[in-house]
């Protein structure tokens, strides 16, 4: 029974001791609408340019996108670089002895990373790199201290440098705080173009870390009301049966 309680107290405080260790950041809130399929395409086209030069996504096939709204010949002309087949999955011809050899670890699956780290989570970190002449590549992200991954965005949303502020805590210990961007170097597009852009491609990792989400969702709405249909049913029928018993 102790080693019970013990369990739910652990899974109860997970999500405080998580915020706990990362950084006092406010996350955005990302625009998901998994019903947006010209967002779900541009974010596969952005995923495809940006992300699926170092990171694979193992557990998509290209064939998959065709849920978009795309047509096969359309993936193979704009999204099938690396591979030659549609029914091949989203992988990348970097080994794993190349990748921890140029980037010391490496770089992980995306395939459910949304489900694993969150929208918001995503969306925010993909906005908040920043210049760091201190890093090895050269960037830094509020989201991600010390990330080792650069920004590989950098020609879209530009260069930008972080300024923190100093505040006290309650027990009287300083704590450097986040407080706000400066764009040093403009970009290839406005950085409210940059956060829509970021937006599709947070919208189609969401997408692609459950594609049949919203099936599943219209599936159980109809399960749920042939289940109230039925309780109705099936009340009257007992009272039926047991009219005379009772």
């Amino acid at each position: 029974m102790k080693l019970m309680i013990k369990l739910f107290a652990a899974l109860a405080l997970a999500p405080a001791l998580a915020l706990a260790s990362g950084h006092d950041v406010r996350l955005d809130k990302a625009p998901i609408d998994l019903a947006n399929q010209a967002s779900l395409q541009r974010g596969a086209r952005m995923f495809v340019n940006y992300c699926l030069n170092c990171h694979s996504a193992s557990y998509m096939r290209y064939s998959r996108l065709q849920d978009l709204g795309l047509s096969e010949n359309q993936i193979k002309e704009n999204l099938l670089f690396t591979r030659e087949k549609p029914g091949e999955t989203m992988a990348v011809a970097m080994t794993k002895k190349d990748a921890k050899e140029w980037f010391g670890a490496n770089p992980p699956d995306l395939s459910v990373i949304a489900r694993s780290r969150g929208p918001d989570w995503l969306y925010t970190y993909l906005r908040s790199f920043y210049r760091d002449d201190t890093r090895p590549t050269g960037w830094n992200n509020v989201v991600f201290e010390k990330v080792g991954m650069p920004h590989v965005m950098a020609t879209l949303q530009g260069e930008q440098i972080a300024h923190y502020r100093t505040e006290k805590e309650a027990n009287g210990e300083e704590k450097r705080v986040f407080d706000r961007f400066e764009l040093i170097k403009a970009g290839t597009v406005s950085l409210a173009e940059y956060d829509a852009m970021v937006g599709d491609l947070v919208n189609y990792l969401a997408w692609m870390g459950e594609p049949a989400k919203e099936k599943r969702m219209i599936t159980g709405v109809f399960v749920l009301l042939f289940l109230g249909m039925f309780f109705i049913v099936a009340y009257y029928l007992k009272k039926e049966f047991w009219r005379d018993i009772h």
